[in-house]
């Protein structure tokens, strides 16, 4: 009976091969790219609602301008 010695496999009578190189490097790097995916994707949508983000903050100041001074604008405010 012959053994075969690949790696850390010894199978009587067969050859396994594990796959080359080292897998843990091959994952960390899948990772990385999945990671740098959702980072593009998460900076470009937040670039094209820039103006809609900017939109909704700048009525909200408005209106809490409003509130604070009592219903006047902010051109006339009383001290």
């Amino acid at each position: 009976m012959r053994y075969y010695m690949i790696g850390t496999y010894l199978l009587p009578g067969r050859l396994l091969l594990r796959p080359l190189g080292n897998r843990r490097g091959q994952t960390l790097v899948e990772y990385a790219l999945v990671l740098a995916f959702i980072s593009v994707v998460t900076i470009s949508v937040l670039i094209a609602m820039s103006g809609q983000v900017k939109t909704v903050f700048t009525t909200v100041d408005r209106q809490l301008n409003v509130a604070q001074n009592g219903g006047a604008t902010s051109g006339s405010r009383s001290p």
